[in-house]
């Protein structure tokens, strides 16, 4: 599925978009690290393997503008992720299947790239969830922006805490 969102257009990325993906999680790392989130995604993260396993996978999407440039790339599925079974200090607004969306980045030459996302993503499944680092201030706010609510703290495989954030049509 392409969507338009406004004169960008999301789809599905391939093996063609990887370099291009790659240089933009590069651009949101140093943005991280500059603006006091050095630790999230630190050097590395996500490695090419992943990015390659997600497009692979069909989980994958690029944001493109009109000339079909690509400034923003993620990663959208539905169904259960295990990172958010068990939630700490709070509740999720509920139950019902949920859509998560992960790895949100962008070049930073074009604006609104996570509200193309959430649009995107929330006209395919109204109840999203959505985590980040306590330090990615940035990313807080426009999810907040986008109508997301906080509602508590899961933890990554690896232990890592992360802030735990929902949108729902129910909401």
């Amino acid at each position: 599925m392409n969507q338009t969102m406004g004169e960008n257009r999301i789809r599905k990325a391939n093996m063609q978009d990887l370099e291009q993906m790659l240089a933009i999680y590069e651009h949101a790392r140093a943005y991280m690290r500059e603006s006091g989130n050095p630790n999230q995604w630190g050097g590395t993260y996500p490695p090419e393997e992943l990015l390659v396993q997600d497009i692979n996978t069909g989980i994958s999407y690029v944001l493109e503008d009109e000339q079909g440039n690509v400034h923003g790339t993620f990663v959208f599925f539905e169904g259960e992720d295990p990172t958010y079974r068990i939630i700490e200090g709070g509740n999720w607004l509920n139950d019902d299947r949920y859509g998560v969306i992960h790895r949100v980045a962008s070049d930073g030459q074009l604006k609104g790239v996570v509200a193309s996302c959430v649009g995107y993503c929330f006209a395919i499944c109204g109840n999203l969830r959505m985590d980040t680092h306590r330090d990615n201030l940035t990313m807080q706010h426009a999810l907040e922006k986008q109508g997301f609510r906080r509602c508590g703290i899961v933890y990554l495989a690896n232990g890592s805490e992360r802030i735990a954030y929902q949108k729902s049509t129910g909401d």
